[in-house]
């Protein structure tokens, strides 16, 4: 595990491990990283989980329709393939519009490869998103209880 591309996660429902891929997406990585420093994450919601697609989260607002007040950053797509477990940027229909909100898909999302930018994998507690309320936005949303970069913990 290398500490500084390493995201630790804590959710209401556990611990998330995310290692992060500098080497698809080093300038998605970089704003992930410096938002989990600045503490942006640390109880924002998933307001957007789908059994069998994706949960998405990183809007200060829990709307869906927010991020943080940093530029935007340019697409850097990849063929990295959407499978269980990868973290990827949520965007508008302009493909450089990724700020802060970010997805992690439940299964295979593989139509959207090549068209959001994937940053990362879970590689340990997957049953923990899983675990997250369902719904658009769920009643109950799952919250980010914080977000760290490992090097920092």
């Amino acid at each position: 595990m290398d500490p500084e591309n390493t995201i630790l996660m804590e959710l209401e429902s556990g611990p998330v491990t995310i290692k992060l891929r500098p080497d698809l997406a080093p300038q998605h990585v970089a704003r992930i990283k410096e938002l989990a420093r600045e503490g942006f994450y640390d109880g924002v919601v998933f307001h957007r989980v789908i059994p069998g697609f994706m949960a998405q989260g990183g809007d200060p607002t829990g709307t869906g329709t927010s991020g943080s007040d940093k530029p935007n950053l340019p697409a850097e797509f990849s063929r990295e393939p959407h499978i269980r477990g990868v973290c990827s940027m949520a965007r508008t229909a302009n493909p450089n519009s990724a700020n802060s909100q970010f997805f992690i898909c439940f299964d295979d999302a593989t139509f959207l490869d090549g068209q959001y930018t994937v940053w990362g994998e879970v590689t340990e507690g997957m049953e923990n998103i899983d675990a997250l309320p369902k719904g658009e936005p769920p009643r109950n949303p799952g919250k980010i209880v914080s977000m760290k970069v490992a090097a920092d913990a």
